[in-house]
């Protein structure tokens, strides 16, 4: 599916086996999805499949919540829906070990994120192990400033921390601010006219904020590769004939 020749993937956020709401990045509050085109509440593979159909895309990112917050990724559900879709995981890894085991669980592309990364030479073996094309780099924001753990990170501009990961051997990467998940304050195009500036031919995929068929046409025209997508699905402003 894509507006523009931009991709949209949809988003599978995870919690104890359910599909949750991502809303402003506030995880506990999180609640079981609701959504218009799923029957039932927080089914987690039958929205995968859901998604596959309404919007014909064969890519699922998924955010396995339990295992960013630490406990151990949800294998089980990694593999069931992995056999639905071709799934980006983002399972809190900062470890060749974490990585890996992803893929062998059925994962297409592990996503290494700022959130949970240590230093960007834990991303550089990841890449060196597993080839670009496995690995995506998320840059963690919330509300434009670096979401990471590590103090040093937290203080370099964004633009900074992309071209890191880019220097560390990544190829995709997700700019994703928490805020904006689940919000109507619409997409932050000025960053990535930023990004899309200061990273020539990178994949860059837009993640936080998007509304409506408008958001991508602007996310698109700001450079844009791609767009993570969910609450505007839930609420049925994309999906069919509205894509």
């Amino acid at each position: 599916v894509g507006v523009l020749g931009m991709r949209i993937i949809p988003v599978l956020d995870l919690r104890g086996g359910r599909a949750v709401h991502g809303m402003g990045g506030d995880r506990a509050r999180y609640e079981p999805v609701e959504s218009a085109i799923l029957a039932g509440r927080g089914d987690a593979l039958g929205l995968a499949q859901a998604y596959a159909r309404v919007l014909a895309s064969t890519e699922l990112y998924v955010a396995d919540l339990d295992a960013i917050a630490g406990d151990e990724p949800q294998y089980a559900m990694h593999r069931a829906l992995s056999r639905a879709s071709r799934c980006w995981i983002d399972a809190g890894v900062a470890t060749e070990e974490r990585a890996c085991a992803l893929i062998d669980t059925g994962a297409d592309r592990v996503v290494v994120g700022l959130e949970t990364l240590p230093d960007f030479r834990a991303l550089r073996a990841i890449v060196a192990r597993l080839g670009a094309d496995r690995v995506v780099f998320s840059l963690d924001l919330r509300e434009g400033r670096p979401l990471a753990s590590v103090e040093a990170l937290r203080e370099l501009a964004p633009r900074e921390l992309a071209r890191r990961a880019v220097d560390a051997g990544a190829e995709t990467v997700i700019a994703l601010d928490v805020a904006r998940v689940g919000s109507a304050g619409g997409v932050d195009e000025t960053l990535m006219r930023e990004l899309r500036a200061a990273l020539p031919g990178v994949d860059l995929i837009a993640g936080g904020g998007v509304r409506d068929r408008g958001d991508l046409d602007r996310l698109a025209a700001a450079g844009a590769d791609g767009a993570l997508v969910a609450t505007a699905v839930h609420r049925g402003a994309i999906g069919g004939d509205r894509v």
